[in-house]
């Protein structure tokens, strides 16, 4: 954890200066950063700024900070991630890395090779998706929040919304036969899709070069999904 986040409920003054923590956070300062009173530990407000705040008090129960927050957080990624929904836990660590990576906008979509029970696992309410991109600006030191939505179905999503989002933007689709080699330090906004771990079918394929997206592998190996974001982002430069 290399920046405290902090959330609007966390103050407990009217100027906004005194935050109290507790739980996993406040776990986190007493016995990993281990601060006397009046030292600073780094903190990010969710959707503001970064900043410090100097330790006030220290109980087992949870830690006060009086904080100031006046650095803006790094730049996000130009990536816009299609993720067909994968086993839970994988789309958790999934999300993790992305939000990690600076990753702003992800849409979870159907696709036929989706185990259609995962779509009833409580595993992936936004809820739970959400502790997670958490733990990932908390590693990257971010605290802008990615937006993550659910299409339940393909080909709605694929011909009805996907051609704005994707609209001025190059669109690459992670697929591992006839595919051009994952471009290095690609400098323009793109949206990046990846299939389920089966793959897209051949179907799906043909509807996202409808769409204008070129296929694209990083080799002969094959990735489960929340590898092949970082690799694919990796060598694209996002």
């Amino acid at each position: 954890m290399n920046c405290i986040l902090l959330f609007n409920n966390d103050f407990i003054d009217s100027d906004c200066r005194c935050v109290r923590i507790s739980g996993r956070r406040g776990e986190h300062i007493r016995n990993v950063l281990k601060p006397n009173r009046g030292d600073t530990v780094r903190v990010g407000l969710i959707n503001d700024k970064l900043g410090t705040g100097i330790v006030e008090s220290l109980t087992d129960d949870c830690v006060e900070l009086t904080v100031t927050l006046d650095t803006k957080p790094p730049q996000a990624s130009v990536a816009t991630l299609v993720i067909a929904l994968c086993r839970p836990k994988s789309l958790r660590k999934s999300i993790e890395v992305a939000s990690c990576m600076g990753v702003k906008k992800i849409y979870i979509i159907e696709s036929w090779k989706v185990e259609k029970s995962f779509w009833g696992s409580p595993m992936i309410s936004i809820e739970r998706l959400l502790e997670h991109a958490y733990l990932g600006l908390e590693q990257a030191r971010d605290c802008i929040v990615p937006s993550i939505e659910f299409r339940r179905r393909f080909k709605p999503f694929i011909e009805d919304e996907l051609p704005q989002i994707a609209s001025g933007m190059q669109g690459f689709v992670a697929h591992p036969y006839n595919a051009q080699p994952c471009p290095y330090c690609f400098d323009k906004p793109f949206t990046l899709a990846i299939g389920p771990e089966g793959g897209f079918t051949e179907y799906e394929i043909g509807k996202f070069r409808e769409c204008g997206f070129d296929c694209i592998t990083t080799g002969e190996r094959i990735l489960r999904v929340e590898y092949a974001i970082p690799a694919l982002l990796g060598r694209l430069g996002a």
